[in-house]
């Protein structure tokens, strides 16, 4: 562990153990560059559907790679600091590939959880699930409540 960012290996021994305790893990990925209500709606209702929440949060080179040069705004640790300081979320681990195809694989979380803007079949991530026995749930989505739109209204309002 490294202020709260755990690599995967140890991640996964404490999972296995909270699971052999019958501990029913909900894993997620994304970006969370700019936390916003959208991301809190997101985190609370994953975390309703079992007893740990894990978040997979992409690294900066993997934040530049899907969102383009000027991102991420905040750093990959301030990032991860601000996840873990929501008292829904219970782990926080950084990966650096484009899709958390790996970390599910590696974690084998119970239930996969994304939100309403993927379709299940569009996941990359959703084969991986369904190899392991794993359940893959969507969310509905936040109208409007986006990092890019924040972006966007700041450049607008403060131009």
């Amino acid at each position: 562990m490294d202020n709260g960012i755990y690599k995967i290996d140890c991640l996964k021994s404490i999972l296995d153990k909270k699971r052999a305790e019958g501990a029913k893990i909900v894993f997620t990925n994304g970006c969370f560059d700019l936390l916003h209500v959208g991301h809190i709606r997101y985190l609370k209702e994953s975390k309703a559907k079992g007893d740990i929440l894990v978040v997979g949060l992409n690294s900066d080179s993997s934040v530049k790679d899907l969102k383009g040069e000027k991102r991420p705004l905040l750093p990959e640790e301030e990032r991860a600091e601000l996840l873990l300081s929501l008292e829904m979320v219970d782990y926080v681990t950084i990966f650096s590939e484009r899709t958390a195809k790996a970390v599910i694989k590696t974690l084998k979380p119970d239930i996969y959880v994304k939100g309403g803007d993927y379709k299940v079949d569009d996941l990359p991530e959703s084969e991986v699930v369904k190899d392991y026995g794993g359940k893959i749930e969507l969310l509905l989505e936040v109208k409007g409540a986006s990092t890019t739109n924040i972006i966007e209204k700041i450049l607008k309002t403060y131009k």
